[in-house]
C-alpha cells in the first residue's frame, strides 16, 4: 500500500466512526445497552485510547533493514479486526474508565489521535514496511499492518455503535450509567 492509500483508509474509518455517533444525544451516549456492555461514549473513549497507544508503539518502533510487505496478511488482519461476530476482550489498560465526560470531548481526543496517526503516515510512509512492532493479539507486525489495525479498530467500534443506536429506545437492559468522573459533586 502507498502512504496515500493508507491515509485514505484512515480518513474513511474516521468518517465512519464520526458518522456512527452523529445524532446520538449525550444521554444516549452514556447509556449502556446492557450491564457489562460498553456505552457509545465508552466505545469512542476506547478507540481514542487504543489509537494513541498503538501509534506510540509505532513511533518508538525499531527500523528493520529490509521491508516486509505481505498483502495477504494485511487483508486478513483487516478482516479479523472488523469482524464483530468474534468478540474480543480489551486488555485491562484499554478498558474505558470514564476519561471523557461528553461525546464532544471523546471525539476531540479521537480526532487528535487520528490526526497524529495521519501525520505519522505522511512523514514516515515510505518506512512503514520497515518498522517493526508487537501487538498483544496479532504478534509481530510491520508499520503498515499496525496502521491498518488502527483503522479497522475504529471501523469495528463504529459498527458496535450502530448496533447500540439501532436498539429501540428503552430497550430491556438499557442502563443509564454515567462514568463516576461525570457525576457532579
Amino acid at each position: 500500500m502507498t502512504p496515500d492509500s493508507i491515509v485514505n483508509v484512515l480518513e474513511a474509518s474516521r468518517e465512519e466512526l464520526t458518522a456512527a455517533v452523529r445524532g446520538i444525544s449525550e444521554e444516549q451516549a452514556h447509556a449502556r445497552p446492557e450491564a457489562g456492555r460498553w456505552s457509545v461514549l465508552e466505545c469512542v473513549e476506547h478507540v481514542a485510547f487504543v489509537e494513541a497507544r498503538l501509534l506510540g508503539r509505532l513511533e518508538a518502533s525499531e527500523r528493520l533493514d529490509a521491508a516486509s510487505a505481505n498483502p495477504e496478511k494485511e487483508a486478513k488482519l483487516v478482516r479479523m479486526v472488523t469482524d464483530r461476530t468474534v468478540r474480543a476482550q480489551a486488555p485491562e489498560p484499554a478498558v474505558p474508565t470514564g476519561r471523557f465526560t461528553s461525546m464532544a470531548q471523546a471525539l476531540d481526543h479521537f480526532n487528535a489521535a487520528r490526526t497524529r496517526t495521519i501525520q505519522f503516515v505522511e512523514k514516515r510512509g515510505d518506512d512503514l514496511y520497515c518498522l517493526a512492532a508487537e501487538h498483544q493479539r496479532f504478534g509481530s507486525l510491520n508499520g503498515t499492518e499496525l496502521i491498518l489495525i488502527i483503522a479497522g479498530h475504529a471501523r469495528r467500534h463504529a459498527e458496535q455503535i450502530r448496533e447500540i443506536a439501532a436498539l429501540p429506545t428503552g430497550a430491556a437492559g438499557r442502563v443509564f450509567d454515567p462514568p463516576a468522573s461525570s457525576v457532579s459533586k
